[in-house]
């Protein structure tokens, strides 16, 4: 099957689906310390916040995955020239890792905001009566409940990370992409090839549409929804 190039498009996928789910980690980290910020009483903070998710939205996936891989490695040798240290080359994995988990940071940071501001403000002054701490009414009620207000745009960012982890065979990944495109042109098949990512990628958001869709149930157990 495949001119028996599958099992190396399949460890590409594997390779492909690695950075996604890394990615997806980064990017949530940096979407929740995005979206506190956003709505912490810090003009300095909220500043930050709004010049990152502004930039990173505005800017094309590619052209920072080709910033973040030269340009961030141009500058960490010039800093290493200046310490001397010996010439540091950045792993197109960590690259792709990093950069694609900055840009979907900017996308969760605002997701994440609206599930907050979706939280009755009620249950935190409770919580704060009743003797708890900030981080405590953070972790103990409003994080549950903003994942559960999240979870639909987070599955639509999710989708959309993995279909982006195509860029990062740009600069030089062996992902599927990559395996793909060397099957094409020594077979000169490259329809044959393609259409199989293509469809490796369709199984890919379609199991993951499923595990939401079973999250989102999960998640709202017990929850009253009113009819209109």
């Amino acid at each position: 099957m495949l001119h028996g190039y599958l099992g190396s498009i399949l460890e590409g996928a594997g390779l492909s689906l690695a950075v996604a789910l890394l990615s997806l980690l980064l990017a949530c980290t940096l979407g929740l310390v995005g979206a506190l910020a956003k709505l912490s009483r810090s003009r300095i903070a909220q500043r930050i916040a709004g010049l990152y998710t502004t930039l990173i939205r505005g800017i094309p996936d590619l052209v920072l995955m080709l910033l973040v891989f030269y340009g961030g490695q141009l500058l960490v040798n010039r800093i290493g020239e200046q310490l001397g240290a010996d010439y540091i080359d950045i792993d197109p994995f960590v690259a792709g890792v990093l950069t694609i988990g900055f840009i979907y940071g900017a996308y969760l940071t605002e997701t994440f905001r609206g599930a907050f501001l979706a939280l009755p403000g009620g249950q935190r002054e409770a919580g704060l009566a009743y003797g708890m701490s900030r981080g405590q009414v953070l972790r103990r009620i409003e994080l549950p409940q903003m994942l559960r207000h999240a979870l639909p745009a987070l599955s639509n960012n999710w989708l959309v990370l993995v279909k982006s982890t195509a860029i990062v065979s740009v600069i030089g990944l062996n992902d599927m992409m990559t395996r793909a495109g060397q099957a094409a042109a020594s077979t000169r098949e490259p329809f044959l090839f393609f259409a199989a990512v293509g469809l490796m990628y369709l199984a890919i958001t379609t199991v993951s549409e499923l595990g939401f869709a079973a999250l989102r149930r999960r998640s709202s157990v017990g929850v009253r929804h009113g009819n209109f």
